[in-house]
């Protein structure tokens, strides 16, 4: 199974592309590092107020995988919240 999470982010704190950038960079690695799951950015539009994260695992236990995707949107949120942004939307799809 494949578990594939993906995360809006609503990012206030924001005056400028630097800023997003930091916000979504620091979101990346501290996911990969405690996760040992792949990050990417799936929108890199020019709006310096939003982005748009994706979450992957693979894993033979869709319980293990449910489990996971819910402990990694919490801590996306609270690190998400440490650096003036908010998950505006989340949703996992299965394959």
């Amino acid at each position: 199974m494949i578990a594939f999470l993906t995360l809006e982010l609503h990012i206030e704190a924001a005056q400028s592309l630097k800023d997003r950038r930091q916000v979504v960079r620091s979101l990346k690695d501290r996911l990969r590092a405690s996760f040992n799951v792949s990050v990417a950015e799936l929108d890199s539009s020019g709006l310096w107020n939003r982005a748009t994260i994706g979450v992957v695992s693979i894993s033979d236990s869709r319980d293990y995988l449910d489990g996971l995707m819910k402990k990694i949107e919490r801590a996306a949120a609270r690190i998400a919240n440490n650096h003036g942004a908010d998950v505006a939307d989340s949703f996992v799809e299965y394959f």
